[in-house]
Parts: structure tokens; C-alpha cells; sequence
């Protein structure tokens, strides 16, 4: 999935002139869950830093990641489209691949994986077979079921199936999140206008599902996942990650958005055990896994009101920003003949991969 035209997207904003980054509105229902991202990545929050790196040569491009229910220190992860095997891995919190579990089931672009309880509570992995890069060419997509190894070792198994359509039509997606509180699934859409969709309530293996639109979504989501309390779930992209308040259910109230570390290209996002943190990662051998502290603001469920910046947006030096502002890209700033490029580049970026 990688492409020469991130680089290209890159050196077309690196040409606008900067601005600060615009939070984003309190209220969701201003522009859905949606809100505002932008195609660089930078250091990160503070206090990030790289948790660990995968080790095994057969990860070479990891789509996504999730914390075991019944081990601690392990996550889970597995590759992206390509010449890959159907299997996911178990890594330590050194790096290293300590289980290796193999789907006997159809592989056809795996972007998500999620661990959650089942409806019976068993401890339980899914791995989301939802890519689509001919843009909503396949006539529908799955999502594999099967219950978590208590024990560590190398096995075979042989999922449950749930198949899904969208209720507007196919599309790319890379992004699954479980609810831990109703066990409600969720896929989010990769596209220039992204979407937000839930399944049914209950789902049945071997059947047919719909996925209903119930929000917008940032655009090109690449991962998503709920908070081990269901409170918060956050949506990344390539280049940040936007909190949600889901106390209230889902859609949330978006609490604010951030650069993710710098990364090759940046798939795939998962909330600590603890919940207090963020771990991001990236496709590539050896590829790093940031762990990303969440500032207070975002635990405590407060949307973000204004801006650190010397100079706002609206020309004001007090760092606010004025709602008609907070929803604009940063990259229109440097005049619409240039942007228009950075979204043609874009939109081939996620078409491609």
C-alpha cells in the first residue's frame, strides 16, 4: 500500500504557508465527527516515545494493533494486502513475536484487528477483512471471529464469519472499533468524505449484515478503537488521531485532534490497557510502535476551545479560534490552486492503497 505519492502529497503542503493546526468544533453536529486533519505528521504529544519495534521479519506490514484481554504486555497484530499469510501475530512488549495464530479463512485485504468479549464473554480477537482498493468494488466485506489462545503457542483456527454491506454502497475501509460496553461494532470508511457506520446490534455467524452511516468521519481513516471502558474512542489517520467522548453513546462529542509521530505510514492506533495512553503504529520491517500519552483535556472529556499558536487563524493574537474557523483545513491557506493539487494527490493516495 505504500506509495510514491505520500512523498508528493508531503511536498505539496510542505509549499503552503504554515498555519496552526484548527481544533476542532465542540459541538459534533457541526461538521459530524469529522473534523479537520492535515497531511504532515511531527513529533507527537509530549512525552512520546517509541514502546517497541517488531522484530519478526514476517511483520512487515502491520494494519493494525490490540491489546490482549488474558495476557498482559500483549498485542496483537497482522499484516496488511500483499503476499502475506492469514495470520496474527502475538508480540511481547519487546518486539518480539511470541504466538502465531493462522485463519483457515479467506484473505483478502486484512486493515483491522480488535480483542473484546464476545456475547457469551469469551475473551475474543477479530480481524477485519474490509479493504477494498478498487473503492467499493467487492459486493460486500467480513469481519473473523475466534476466541483469544489462553495459552501462547502457534496454532490453527477456524474463525466465525460475519459478512457486512454498506447500507450507501461499498467503499474502502480500514478501521474497526468494538464498544466494550454493548459489544456494538463499527467500521469507519477511508475517504475524502469518511464515514462512521455500526452494525446491527446483534450479529449472526454466517449471515448478512448492514452497515448503517451514523456520522462522518476524518478523512482517510486508517484504524480506530474504543477506550477499555467505552468512554473515549479515537479515529487516526496517516498523519493525527481525534478523541471522542462517547459517554453519551455513539456518535461522540469530538474532544480534539493532534500530530502522531512521524511515521512511514502510519495504520494503526489502539488505546493502553490502562486507557491513559495511545499506541500507534506504522507499516514497514522492524516498524515502531509509539506509545502516546493522552493529555488530561482528553480524559476528562473537555473539547477543545482554543488553539497554541503565536497568531490564530482569524488574525487574533489570544490563540482563539471563531467557530466559522475551526472547521477550515489548514492547506487552503496557501490559495486554492495549491490545495486543489494536495487533494487531487490525496485522493490518488487513497485510492491506491
Amino acid at each position: 500500500m505504500r506509495t510514491p505519492l505520500v512523498l508528493a502529497a508531503a511536498l505539496l503542503c510542505a509549499a503552503l504557508p504554515a498555519a496552526p493546526a484548527p481544533a476542532l468544533p465542540e459541538n459534533p453536529s457541526d461538521s459530524g465527527t469529522g473534523g479537520v486533519d492535515h497531511p504532515r505528521g511531527g513529533e507527537g504529544p509530549e512525552g512520546s516515545e517509541v514502546a517497541f519495534e517488531f522484530r519478526d521479519p514476517r511483520i512487515s506490514e502491520s494494519s493494525g494493533i490490540a491489546p490482549s484481554l488474558l495476557h498482559e504486555g500483549v498485542w496483537w497484530t497482522h499484516n496488511d494486502s500483499g503476499e502475506h499469510l492469514s495470520e496474527v501475530y502475538a508480540v511481547d512488549e519487546e518486539g518480539r513475536t511470541v504466538a502465531t495464530v493462522t485463519l483457515d479463512r479467506e484473505r483478502r485485504d486484512w486493515e483491522a484487528v480488535a480483542v473484546t468479549e464476545a456475547p457469551d464473554g469469551t475473551p475474543s480477537i477479530l480481524v477485519a477483512n474490509i479493504g477494498d482498493n478498487f473503492n467499493g468494488g467487492w459486493p460486500d466485506v467480513s469481519v473473523y471471529r475466534f476466541p483469544e489462545p489462553a495459552t501462547l503457542t502457534d496454532t490453527l483456527v477456524d474463525p466465525e464469519a460475519f459478512t457486512f454491506t454498506y447500507e450507501d454502497g461499498g467503499r474502502d475501509a480500514e478501521s474497526i472499533m468494538v464498544d466494550p460496553r454493548d459489544g456494538r461494532l463499527y467500521v469507519v470508511s477511508k475517504e475524502f468524505s469518511g464515514g462512521l457506520y455500526a452494525a446491527p446490534e446483534t450479529l449472526e455467524p454466517g449471515g448478512e449484515h448492514v452497515l448503517e452511516r451514523v456520522d462522518s468521519a476524518p478523512l482517510f481513516a486508517t484504524d480506530a478503537a474504543f477506550s477499555p471502558d467505552g468512554d473515549r474512542y479515537v479515529i487516526r489517520t496517516y498523519w493525527s488521531a481525534t478523541v471522542y467522548d462517547a459517554t453519551e453513546g455513539v456518535p461522540g462529542t469530538s474532544l480534539g485532534s493532534f500530530d502522531l509521530p512521524e511515521s512511514d505510514q502510519g495504520e494503526s492506533i489502539a488505546f493502553t490497557p490502562d486507557g491513559t495512553a495511545l499506541m500507534a503504529g506504522t507499516e514497514g520491517p522492524n516498524a515502531p510502535v509509539w506509545r502516546i500519552p493522552l493529555e488530561d483535556r482528553y480524559l476528562a472529556g473537555e473539547p477543545v476551545t482554543e488553539v497554541a499558536a503565536e497568531e490564530s487563524p482569524t488574525g487574533e493574537e489570544d490563540g482563539t479560534v471563531e467557530p466559522e474557523t475551526r472547521g477550515a483545513l489548514p492547506f487552503i491557506v496557501g490559495g486554492a490552486t495549491v490545495a486543489a493539487l494536495v487533494i487531487a494527490a490525496i485522493v490518488l493516495l487513497a485510492r491506491r492503497g
